[in-house]
Order: structure tokens, then sequence, then C-alpha cells
């Protein structure tokens, strides 16, 4: 089924479509992790210098600290702290008392720091085992520091749930996304199957077939279906002219043949040249006469008269018919409702041309509605094979390659009757040509 096809154009449009909503959503997602980690950051900073601040004041007022603030010594601070408040105390040094006003140097996002004569320094710490805490610490006496440490998992917190929201809106969208870009291809794909049904047909022998492009809107998808009723229209001109050149042909060759047949039987009887004179007549004549049934088969003027056939018995006398010497086995044959004459015309043509092309001994197996010939030749050529028979070329190698006029009117006439005839080489060696027949129905 073509909507389950995952190679199907639907899915690949729904593919795309999804891709291109999942690359917006990571960008999108990005920018507001980023920002509201960044806010996170700045809220904690600030909410720590706010304690800070205060811890300060309170520690000059009354030489203590409160309750939840520690008082460290320089060995005893966090690491980034203590690199951070040496820093700051040597770009210092030389220069103005208390701190720039740009803040304190820190190793988390810049802050703009208090205007505050103190030398203030903060940290966010994301890594175990201390995760999720804003350190500050500010100098109030020498090797003494006020350090403050302040819990950032409700910011953490917050950032994973938007985050997991994020993730959670993607696959809403792309649940409504998908179905939706999938049923928006159906237009596109509709018409796509229109045009490949349209071509099967033309290709199947439909040539007045077309795509139809009126009223459609100018698309890619318009002009290649006017592209292909333009090539179907091409073509059927150029067939048409061949036919009507070959039925033309065929009838202005058929007045004065039948004028050298007459003109030959007046010619006498034991003359050898009369004889060959005779001969190549009765060739052109046939030559003629499947000139006029290809144009006829061409032009889909033949039309099947079917009748209940006992194919065992029809095929064997047609065989005993034709004076070749060829074997005819019948095995379980089938009375089938088909036209005796076309059976008959396609069995002559396949038993001349194993006769002419291949080797002896030739076999004609009747199965059932199957007629089998065989003969024991090199077999039919890959070219024969793989494009089926081709009008005006014989296997003789002095009229070049493939096959004339016999096998071609072979196939024209099983296409009438709706059988299938096909070609194929034994494993052991010959050809192998094969008729099947719908059996009577019941």
């Amino acid at each position: 089924m073509d909507f389950l096809n995952p190679r199907a154009l639907r899915w690949k449009i729904a593919a795309l479509a999804a891709a291109a909503c999942c690359a917006v959503a990571a960008v999108v997602g990005f920018l507001v992790h980023d920002a509201t980690r960044e806010r996170g950051l700045r809220v904690g900073t600030d909410r720590t210098l706010t304690r800070l601040i205060a811890a300060e004041r309170e520690y000059d007022r009354t030489g203590k600290a409160p309750a939840d603030i520690d008082v460290r010594s320089r060995d005893e601070l966090p690491e980034p702290l203590a690199r951070d408040l040496a820093t700051f105390a040597e770009t210092e040094t030389g220069t103005e008392t208390g701190p720039p006003e740009t803040g304190p140097p820190e190793t988390g996002p810049p802050e703009t720091g208090p205007p505050d004569t103190g030398a203030y320094a903060t940290w966010y710490d994301a890594d175990p085992p201390n995760w999720f805490w804003m350190w500050g610490a500010v100098a109030v006496a020498d090797d003494r520091f006020l350090v403050v440490r302040d819990d950032m998992s409700t910011e953490v917190r917050s950032l994973q749930l938007l985050d997991r929201s994020i993730v959670k809106s993607v696959l809403a969208a792309l649940l409504f996304v998908v179905p939706l870009a999938a049923l928006a291809t159906e237009p596109i794909n509709r018409r796509l199957r229109h045009g490949a049904r349209t071509a099967r047909r033309i290709a199947d022998g439909d040539l007045d077939a077309r795509i139809g492009t009126a009223g459609r809107a100018r698309d890619e998808v318009t002009e290649m279906a006017s592209a292909v009723d333009d090539m179907a229209a091409a073509l059927q001109r150029r067939l048409e002219n061949e036919r009507r050149f070959t039925a033309d042909v065929a009838h202005e060759l058929r007045t004065p043949l039948m004028g050298l047949v007459t003109a030959a039987g007046l010619l006498p009887e034991d003359d050898e040249a009369a004889g060959l004179v005779r001969d190549r007549l009765r060739a052109l004549n046939a030559l003629v006469e499947d000139l006029l049934e290809i144009s006829r088969l061409d032009a889909g003027a033949e039309r099947a008269r079917l009748d209940p056939v006992p194919l065992g018995e029809l095929v064997a006398d047609v065989v005993r018919r034709t004076g070749t010497d060829t074997r005819v086995a019948v095995e379980g044959a089938e009375v089938v409702e088909t036209d005796p004459r076309r059976v008959e015309r396609i069995v002559v043509n396949l038993v001349i041309n194993a006769h002419r092309h291949g080797a002896a001994p030739v076999d004609v197996t009747v199965t059932g509605a199957r007629i089998t010939v065989r003969d024991h030749g090199p077999g039919f050529p890959p070219d024969l094979l793989e494009r089926g028979p081709q009008r005006f070329r014989t296997g003789a190698s002095e009229r070049g390659r493939g096959h004339g006029l016999g096998l071609t009117v072979a196939q024209g006439q099983s296409e009438v009757l709706g059988a299938r005839l096909t070609f194929a080489n034994a494993p052991d060696g010959g050809a192998v040509a094969t008729l099947d027949l719908a059996p009577r129905p019941a």
C-alpha cells in the first residue's frame, strides 16, 4: 500500500518537515535555555551579594558575622574564590582603593558590584560534590573573609523543567506536523499517481491517453504532465504515420503483385527460371500479407471471434498442414474459448521460425491451455529475449540480426486473443516459445 510505504514521497516530505521543525526547536530551545540559565545566575549572584553586603555591614557594626555566614581564613576559602580575591587585590595595588565601579572579578557571569570598599567575589559551583551553590566572599580583615553560600537548586530545577517542557512541546508539535505534512502532500501524490497510470496506459498501447493539465497551477508537476502529454502526442503522430505508410505500401504492392502472380502462372511448369520466379513471388506475396496484417494489428482493427476449440486436435492439424517434420505431443489438452484462425496463425509462424532459424528436432507440446514450440538450435538472441520480436529483423546472417515479421505477427495475434506469448532459451540449448491461452469457462 502506498500510504504505508516508508519510501513514498509523502513520508520523505514529512521527514523533511519534521527535521526542519526539530532544527528550529533546537535553536530556539538552546537560546531560551541559555538565556534562562544566565538569568538564574544573575539572580543568584545578586542574592548572594545582597547577603554578603548585609553581613559585611553587620560585621563592621558588631564585629561579629551573622549566624548563617561563615568567617574563614584565606586557606579555608574555595580555590576559585581565593584566586579571584587575590587577582582583585593585585589589580588594586597602586590604584584607587575600593572595588572598581564595574563590579568585582568573579568566575561566574560578570555582575556590577556594590559601591562599597570591600573586595567582593562570587563563584557558581556546579561540580560535585557541592552542586548548585553560589559562593560569595569579601575581605573584612587581614586573612579574614566573610563567606556566603546560597542554594541554587531551585533555579536548576526550574531550568530542567523548562528543558523538559521544550522537549514535550517539540514532540507534540511533531505529532501534529508529520501527519499534516503527509496529508498536505496527498494532492501532489494523487497527480503523480495519475501521471504514472497514464504513462502505463500509453506504454500498453493506449496512445489517446493524456494526463491533462487544464486548470492546474503552473508548478513542476504540471510542467512534467504537460511534457508527457506532448511526448505522447508526438509519439502518436509518428506511429500513425508509420502505420499509414506500412498500410499504403502493402496496398500499393498488392495490385502489381497480383499481376506478377498471374503472369508467372503462364510460364512453363518445367522451366527452372520460371520456378525460381514463382518461388520469389510467393515470398513477396507472404511479405505483403504480413505487412497488411501488421498494419491492421497496429491500428487495433483486429477483433477475436471466440469459439470453443479442442486445442490438442487444432494444433495437431495445424502442424500437419505445415508440411514440416515436427513432433506433436498432446498432454491433457483442454477445450478453450479462442479464435482458431488466430491460434493457427501463431502456431504456423512459430513452427516455421523454429525450422528456419533453429535446428531439428522441433517439438510442439500441448498441455492444458498451453502450447510450447521448441527447437534444438542456438536459441533466441539476447536482444529478442530482452526487447521482444522486432519487425524487419531476422536471424539469418544475410539479413542481419533478430527475427522478421513472423514472430511480430505472432506476438500481435496473441495480444488480440488476450493470450501471453513468451520467448526463452532451454537450459540444455534451443529456443522455447510458449503460448498461454485462457481455458474455456465452465
